[in-house]
């Protein structure tokens, strides 16, 4: 009997190329690339963060080594050269930082700033959040009306008065806007919780006399983490924002390190005189800031919110 007869010719089923598994994460990423606005935000927000970090490496001058700047350059228009044979891309400020490396280091500002206190506010508010969901009651209520009070405030008024007390410096201002955003974390953690404590898994773990801290942390919050994320991703917006206006008003970073927005109030005064350099370029790299990381957030609502998916 020939070997075709005996099948040894025949190519096996299994020898065809195998399917392309769809795990969660791709189907993520898939959903998240059908929207090319939020691949550009993405991407610029990418080449902000890597210009903040590279920022010691890359910038021409560091605007906070006050040894480097020099009164003479100073409100030189952008591509000018300076008295040292250094081209200013961007032009100077009143006190001859140039504007480029004052716009990176501003980003690391900006940015750690913002971010830094969206991670703390998140792992307050989330754990606030969560508590009040479970233990519901009269522990519930008082952090729901603690809740209600804080958002009651306009952010920046209660940004301002918690600086008035402590008073400038980088740490109070990350204070100051934690304090302000953990509440927007509280609130929607526990609209969240409140529906899956209700789901078949927590009544197990309760079957099983697991610990109350794993079965809030490590049952209760992974299901809680599409929303939080979202409020994550337009809080830190938010924050950098807040904390620009803080700068502007003159209760934010201290003036030898300035972020953006004590860059844009430093060249305010001098918008009408024709030098709008000095604000401009930093108010623009504040907005792209910003808009890149609501792009973002958009599509992260949209892509992890299934109500919301067509």
């Amino acid at each position: 009997m020939s070997d075709l007869a005996l099948g040894r010719g025949a190519v096996p089923a299994a020898a065809a190329a195998p399917e392309r598994v769809e795990t969660p994460f791709r189907r993520f990423v898939s959903e998240f690339a059908e929207s090319r606005l939020a691949l550009l935000g993405l991407a610029v927000f990418a080449l902000v963060a890597l210009a903040a970090i590279l920022a010691p490496w890359i910038a021409p001058q560091n605007p906070y080594d006050l040894a480097q700047l020099d009164i003479l350059d100073g409100r030189m228009e952008p591509g000018t050269v300076g008295g040292a044979g250094f081209t200013y891309w961007l032009g100077t400020d009143d006190q001859g930082r140039d504007m480029l490396s004052g716009i990176m280091y501003g980003l690391r500002i900006s940015l750690s700033v913002g971010a830094g206190s969206a991670l703390i506010a998140c792992l307050v508010g989330a754990s606030l959040g969560l508590l009040a969901a479970y233990a519901g009651g009269r522990t519930d209520s008082l952090i729901m009306r603690l809740v209600d009070l804080q958002l009651s405030f306009p952010a920046i008024l209660a940004a301002l008065m918690i600086l008035a007390f402590l008073g400038k410096g980088i740490l109070n201002v990350v204070i100051a806007l934690v304090l302000v955003e953990w509440a927007y974390y509280a609130r929607t953690v526990r609209g969240t919780a409140l529906v899956e404590r209700r789901r078949e898994y927590i009544e197990a773990a309760h079957c099983l006399a697991l610990p109350t801290h794993r079965i809030l942390f490590r049952h209760l919050l992974p299901n809680c983490l599409p929303p939080l994320i979202v409020v994550g991703t337009m809080q830190v917006a938010r924050a950098i924002a807040l904390e620009a206006t803080l700068s502007f008003l003159g209760l934010g970073v201290p003036i030898t390190e300035p972020s953006l927005g004590l860059l844009i109030a430093n060249g305010y005064e001098y918008m009408l005189s024709g030098k709008y350099w000095i604000s401009f370029y930093p108010g623009i790299a504040l907005l792209i800031t910003i808009v890149s990381i609501n792009l973002v957030g958009d599509q992260l609502r949209d892509v992890l919110n299934p109500r919301l998916r067509k």
